[in-house]
């Protein structure tokens, strides 16, 4: 901007703008609260059902976002507008009362093209060059800040707008100054993280430690501070700052800090991975890439594992992750020499390329699963891609069953091998003690992967109902550990997401001990399920089962969570404005002694694992399993009636169900407040501690809260059976417990369990 523009700078265009921009921004206001309130809200109580269910209430939902994005960025471009606007104003005003002060003082001001000259009048008297010269360096200071003000602005509507090729972004300024201030710090920031390791010093680590945390979740600043670094300089700085030869004085004094960079690091480059800037999108490609390459070549490191541990924090870009995870694995798969050997070791000279105590870094697929538990969308497609093919030179075979005794070789999926096949380098953590962050990071990323949640959160209404991929991978996960349970049971501390996920695919588990395909109409009704089924062999459900059962955290998930499915399946059932169509048509003595049945055995299985930990080798305190079903409490706490334990699997139609709330909730929400205050220290003192004795307690556990759930479903709707549905429930009970003994007594010889008559 020069003199002319400034001085003769017509705003009406501008204010125009501004004006259109501030109604627009009403209206999509009015479209986002509609979309939320109206769009979502219908789509949330719709009786969805097969791919409807997975694919178009997503999309509704990923529709209605877009218009709170739309209205978000709207936003930020009018704040930025408008200010801009006033500042340039502002420039002219002062600009134009210099003039006049310069004209009283005998000055005269004149343009010619781009440039303009101070002169003293032909009569002035008392004009110095210092008066010329002081009022041309005023008058040039003020054209300067309005080039500034306008390129600023010009620069930060730009890469607004090329966050997101599709679609809008979610990034929110107050006005043009917050936004160019976050371009400024990323660029000042990211200058800093190019030096060289050795010149870094304190200072410098605090100024990017404290700037990456305050502006990690600010896409412009992320996407600008990612992109001036490059993906090269952000492996070099990683790995040369962990690196204590290359800078011992910042190692020494900020070691206790680095735990603190490296999520900053990592949540900064999260938000900036979903720019999708042409910078950016080179950046994910590049950064790919560089994974499977040492880091220069003298070095050991290669950029999986770098990058890896800066991706520990955060929500990553599906895609990104997809691409990464592929080209890790195949990078895995050559260095593992097809599954033979541990594909990753810690060298003794190599960098602590992670800082959380947890392990060294060195095994990249520990970070990369921990940001897949983080990142629900992109887990199941890549842990069902396949890793070896039966074509492959590998080890990994099955007894084809023909009299020559030929060992097959299998394929495996990503799945496979991580879960039954891989060696996993050994790890100690920073208390020296074997390290197990892999193996739990594996079970994270599968909890999101098959739940569609981050994982350690609970489900939602707006919790995608399940697909095709994630009902696959629940698939094969149920397979996976009957066929050996011991990929569970020697590691424990992976049950509780493997109960997670089996809670929240109760209605498969259900169907599957009633025996009945996805053809079977009557089961498929008296289970409903909204989106992809996950097709579980009934002795694959009872051997998990037992095998989660073990473990106090997944026992008391899929406890917990049955439930509460019995009670929300109860209620739907049993309220006379479901439709015919949906209906069970069994008659209600039946129905809710098939529900009672089927949820006894699921409980009745449980109770067996329980009692295998409990007398078994493990020798688990009984009471443990008690307080960590109390414990679930906190977990559900608010959201009984949006099909708590069960996600978004079991979605009723818009007139009940679950998801709807209403009575669900009541009824689901009084039964599990008589779970949890059953699990209470003082109401366990005459537990017994026999075989015998733990599955009569159970048993008579089971039947009293069928009973009970059965009794609120009828009062809830006002149904005339409450006097008899006790005695329905608890022949119901009875037999799914006779059920779940006979089950587990055909797989008595591998569960080595003493079985109760």
């Amino acid at each position: 901007m020069d003199f002319e523009d400034l001085h003769s700078a017509n705003f009406k265009p501008l204010d125009d703008t501004v004006s259109d921009w501030t109604s627009m921004l009403t209206k999509l206001q009015q479209l986002a609260a509609d979309a939320k309130g109206g769009l979502v809200g219908k789509a949330n109580k719709a009786n969805w059902a097969g791919y409807n269910a997975a694919v178009s209430r997503q999309f509704i939902a990923k529709t209605a976002g877009e218009f709170s994005d739309a209205h978000t960025q709207a936003t930020s471009i009018l704040n930025i507008l408008r200010d801009t606007r006033d500042e340039l104003k502002t420039q002219q005003r002062l600009l134009k009362e210099a003039i006049e002060r310069g004209r009283t003082k005998q000055l005269t001001v004149t343009v010619s093209g781009k440039s303009f000259k101070v002169d003293a009048n032909p009569e002035a008297k008392d004009v110095t060059q210092k008066d010329i010269d002081g009022l041309r360096d005023e008058l040039q200071g003020i054209v300067n800040k309005a080039s500034e003000i306008d390129n600023s602005a010009a620069t930060t509507l730009q890469a607004l707008v090329d966050l997101t090729d599709y679609g809008f972004s979610e990034a929110k300024y107050k006005d043009r100054d917050a936004a160019a201030a976050a371009l400024k710090e990323a660029e000042e920031l990211a200058k800093l993280a190019k030096k060289k390791p050795e010149d870094l010093t304190p200072s410098d680590f605090d100024r990017l430690n404290a700037g990456l945390q305050k502006r990690s979740g600010d896409p412009l600043f992320a996407e600008r501070f990612a992109e001036q670094l490059g993906p090269k300089g952000t492996l070099d700085f990683w790995a040369g700052i962990t690196d204590m030869s290359r800078n011992y004085d910042v190692y020494h004094d900020r070691r206790e800090q680095y735990d603190d960079l490296q999520k900053n690091l990592s949540l900064t480059l999260a938000t900036a991975s979903h720019a999708d800037s042409p910078e950016m999108s080179k950046w994910k490609y590049d950064m790919a890439d560089l994974g499977g390459q040492p880091l220069n070549k003298n070095s050991g490191v290669y950029g999986f594992q770098v990058m890896s541990n800066l991706m520990r924090w955060g929500d990553f870009d599906d895609g990104f992750l997809q691409d990464y995870g592929a080209k890790l694995m195949q990078v895995e798969k050559t260095r593992s020499d097809n599954g033979r050997q541990p594909a990753w070791q810690h060298l003794p000279a190599a960098p602590e390329l992670n800082r959380t105590g947890t392990d060294s870094g060195s095994d990249p697929l520990v970070g990369f699963l921990k940001a897949l538990s983080n990142s629900p969308g992109a887990g199941a497609d890549f842990f069902n891609q396949k890793f070896l093919s039966k074509d492959d030179d590998h080890e990994f075979t099955y007894d084809s069953g023909d009299e020559n005794e030929y060992k097959g070789r299998k394929e495996l999926s990503n799945f496979q091998y991580l879960f039954e096949e891989r060696h996993w380098p050994p790890e100690v953590d920073s208390k020296g003690e074997d390290s197990i962050e892999g193996r739990n990071n594996l079970a994270l990323a599968l909890e999101a992967a098959a739940t569609g949640h981050r994982a350690g959160e609970m489900p939602t209404a707006d919790t995608p109902a399940h697909n095709a991929a994630q009902a696959r991978l629940v698939e094969d996960i149920f397979a996976s550990v009957s066929e050996v349970p011991k990929r569970l049971t020697d590691y424990g501390f992976m049950s509780d997401s493997l109960g997670q996920i089996a809670s929240e695919y109760l209605p498969d588990i259900n169907r599957a001990t009633a025996d009945a395909d996805e053809k079977n109409e009557s089961v498929s009704k008296l289970f409903p399920i909204a989106g992809a089924v996950a097709d579980l062999d009934h002795a694959d459900v009872t051997r998990f089962l037992v095998t989660v059962g073990q473990n106090t955290e997944g026992y008391a998930a899929i406890e917990v969570g049955q439930k509460a499915y019995m009670a929300n399946l109860m209620d739907y059932h049993l309220n006379p404005d479901l439709p015919a169509n949906q209906r069970y048509d069994q008659g209600a003595e039946n129905t809710l002694r098939e529900i009672s049945r089927r949820s006894a055995e699921v409980g009745g299985t449980l109770a067996i694992g329980r009692q295998e930990a409990v007398l078994g080798e493990a020798k688990e305190a009984d009471a443990d399993f008690e307080l960590a079903v109390n414990q679930r409490k906190g977990a559900i706490s608010g959201i009984i009636g949006t099909g708590v334990g069960i996600g978004t699997s079991f979605i009723a139609s818009p007139v009940v169900g679950a998801a709807v709330g209403g009575a669900a909730g009541t009824v689901s929400g009084v039964l599990l407040e008589q779970v949890f205050k059953d699990s209470e220290p003082e109401n366990l003192k005459n537990r017994g501690s026999t075989v015998g004795q733990l599955w009569e307690d159970s048993k008579e556990r089971n039947i009293l809260l069928s009973a009970e759930a059965a009794r609120l479903a009828t009062a809830a709707h006002k149904s005339p059976d409450m006097a008899r549905v006790e005695e329905w429930t608890r022949l119901g009970t009875a037999d799914g417990f006779n059920d779940a003994s006979t089950s587990v007594r055909r797989m008595a010889d591998d569960l080595e369990t003493e079985i109760p008559t």
